[in-house]
């Protein structure tokens, strides 16, 4: 009997995990990013959607993991690991981390897009997982979704349209 896919949601300052051949979708990249990571041996996939780059600002007792990249991706591959999948085989894709507004002065506090990219690739550096794909910064919202069966994401971007990576 095949199994049914869903559709599995996953809000701002969230994340989730599913099996193959269910897929994750996300809604609302502007300055956040999407970080889909994917087992593509066992078919185990991951999606996070971060708000901002570092939770080291953070001076109150329960932190949300989901809304950093620093806490966000640890947590998904603890998660997915808890499914089953190997380290060695997770691989990276990413969307978003656009600067959504356009600001006098150069203050970096205000690069949120493309701070929030750059502490996802550190932050998978650091991990040791590669980033095969990605889709980021630009002026302009996303909404992705990950095939946990083929690996496929699909990036639908307003008055750009759709495409696979």
């Amino acid at each position: 009997m095949d199994k049914t896919t869903n559709v599995i949601n996953v809000g701002m300052a969230d994340l989730r995990t599913a099996t193959s051949p269910d897929r994750i979708r996300t809604t609302g990249l502007g300055s956040c990013v999407g970080i889909a990571l994917y087992d593509p041996v066992h078919r185990i996939g991951g999606l996070a959607h971060i708000m901002l780059p570092s939770s080291d600002m953070v001076r109150v007792g329960n932190v949300n993991k989901a809304k950093y990249a620093d806490t966000a991706i640890p947590l998904l591959v603890d998660e997915m690991l808890k499914l089953g999948a190997r380290k060695s085989s997770i691989i990276a894709k990413i969307a978003g981390g656009a600067q959504m507004f356009q600001f006098q002065s150069q203050i970096d506090m205000m690069r949120i897009g493309p701070r929030n990219v750059e502490a996802t690739k550190e932050t998978l550096k650091k991990l040791g997982i590669s980033i095969v794909a990605e889709d980021t910064g630009g002026n302009f919202g996303r909404t992705i979704e990950l095939d946990t069966f083929s690996g496929i994401l699909l990036i639908k971007t307003v008055n750009k349209g759709v495409h696979e990576i």
